[in-house]
């Protein structure tokens, strides 16, 4: 018994032992033979891990990681990407529809922050913050005359909510010190809503992040309270999102149990997206418009609702993107987004526009293609993209191919603006002056309380020109002589910018809208 106690201790040691070198050899770091011969390395990881190990020079294995992830994904279709950690928020964010962070918009002029908005009972608003401020500094962090960017100061200002921002800033020549409590922060994706008429509505989306069924809901609600019995609903621009958010929307606008849209792949079984419950607006007229920014979830409800023949689409082809992404997140804070499936609409019809693996540039590049071709003045009905034709119920013809194909195809404007026109809006000089004039102005324009009184009784257009030539001048920018066309467009932009300076978006559309030719053919329909 007493040599069995003195060998135990040193048998259970050299099994310890025996087992680390066991495990260490069947976890890949060095190659094995025989019985402990494990899975064979990919000879992605293998050059890797040798890069690692022999290379002459120090070398960022993360970098380098992100480079061969991204060079693979180069050559499948062109939106299967690799997100790295320190982006992923960002990137999340948009689709969240909200974010943490003390509710204000700024720009940056002479290297000094300028707050130009502030959130309506937002956590600014309640602290005190006005139109007008200027950051001195964040925190400890020193903001002004330092050359920081607008990247930068989203950072310092966003932060995990209920936390503080400390704010040295500058008001009519005084220092003053407040400080914020970062709250939640929506990020809309229905910019406005309002009745364009006594019977018209008109709504615009962004975007369709995880919030964007509430909001149309909430915005539709109180249009029909308005008398609402016709509507347009404009999704220029609209870059999609959230697939389900879409299929929600279009659930509003059709009846019964009608196919929305349905998703299938190699490795993913077909999986059908379906009308569930009594919508919204399922009989009123409704006009959609559209143009080659309309892409991925906005081209799932538009496919939706021409197959049904449910609106009237107005604009220009859509973008092409018909990929189903997933995200997948990784061991280290990245994630892949990976194409897993294609979009169909209800009819069958695929929309992705034709790509070539190894050359995603051209991919990008085809919208300016269409400007090249002329497709862009004269439609589209005999261009190349155009695939198989379908029929809906109501005889149209549709096609597949290549994004949605208008029902009725609007020019795309290529009225030449005067070189120093141009010159205001690359220079920044338009922005700079629209918020100076307008914190000179603003016992002025305090009395307007809502857009539609701003666009209807706000006639001070030659002083606001006599201004701005005034302003540009300083810049050395000469437009006292351009054309009165551009002096109409311009004076035009002008009053909108203005309109958004109080009222943000709905501001700008309001105004904008009485001169688009689009929203004028959309209207000229609903009047018949």
């Amino acid at each position: 018994m007493k040599k069995l106690q003195i060998w135990v201790p040193l048998l259970f040691a050299l099994v310890m032992v025996f087992g680390m070198l066991i495990g260490y050899r069947l976890s890949g770091n060095f190659s094995t033979k025989g019985f402990f011969k494990t899975r064979k390395q990919a000879p992605v990881q293998e050059v890797i891990d040798l890069v690692k190990q022999k290379y002459v020079d120090s070398v960022s294995m993360d970098t380098l990681g992100t480079n061969a992830i991204q060079g693979m994904l180069a050559h499948l279709d062109p939106h299967s990407i690799f997100i790295p950690a320190v982006d992923l928020s960002d990137i999340n964010e948009d689709l969240q529809g909200n974010f943490e962070g003390i509710g204000v918009e700024f720009q940056i002029f002479d290297d000094t922050v300028n707050v130009v908005n502030v959130l309506a009972n937002g956590p600014s608003e309640k602290a005190g913050l006005q139109i007008g401020d200027k950051f001195i500094k964040v925190n400890d962090s020193v903001v002004a005359g330092n050359g920081i960017d607008a990247e930068r100061i989203k950072k310092l200002l966003r932060g995990p909510g209920s936390s503080e921002v400390a704010l040295t800033l500058m008001r009519e020549k005084q220092l003053k010190k407040i400080n914020i409590l970062r709250g939640t922060i929506p990020s809309p994706s229905v910019d406005v809503s309002y009745m364009i008429n006594k019977e018209t509505g008109y709504l615009h989306l962004n975007r369709f992040s995880e919030t964007t069924h509430g909001e149309f809901a909430q915005a539709v609600m109180k249009l029909q309270q308005e008398g609402l019995q016709k509507m347009i609903l404009d999704l220029r621009g609209n870059g999609g999102g959230v697939l389900q958010e879409a299929v929600a929307v279009a659930d509003d606008f059709l009846d019964q149990d009608k196919l929305i849209v349905y998703t299938q792949g190699i490795n993913s079984p077909k999986v059908e997206y379906r009308c569930r419950i009594d919508g919204l607006f399922e009989k009123g007229q409704l006009i959609v418009l559209v143009d080659e920014g309309t892409a991925s979830a906005s081209e799932i409800l538009v496919g939706a609702l021409q197959d049904w023949d449910r609106a009237t689409i107005i604009g220009r082809r859509t973008f092409g993107k018909g990929l189903v992404q997933e995200q997948y997140q990784l061991s280290d804070g990245s994630a892949l987004r990976l194409t897993v499936a294609r979009y169909y609409t209800p009819l069958g019809r695929s929309i992705q526009k034709p790509y070539n693996k190894d050359d995603h540039d051209a991919y990008n590049d085809e919208v300016m293609t269409r400007f090249h071709n002329g497709e862009m003045l004269h439609g589209d009905t005999t261009s190349k993209h155009l695939g198989k034709q379908y029929k809906t119920k109501a005889g149209h013809i549709v096609y597949g191919g290549g994004g949605i194909t208008p029902d009725i195809f609007m020019a795309f404007d290529t009225s030449r603006i005067n070189r120093n026109v141009t010159a205001l809006y690359v220079n920044n000089t338009l922005t700079r002056f629209l918020y100076t004039y307008y914190i000179q102005n603003l016992k002025e324009f305090s009395k307007y309380k809502t857009p539609e009184a701003f666009n209807a009784n706000f006639h001070d257009e030659e002083k606001v020109w006599n201004s701005l030539v005034s302003y540009a001048a300083k810049d050395t920018i000469t437009i006292k002589n351009i054309s009165p066309q551009d002096k109409q467009i311009l004076l035009l932009r002008v009053k909108a910018l203005l309109a958004r300076q109080i009222w943000r978006l709905e501001g700008y559309y309001e105004v904008m809208n009485n001169n688009d030719i689009v929203i004028k053919k959309a209207l000229e329909l609903t009047n018949k």
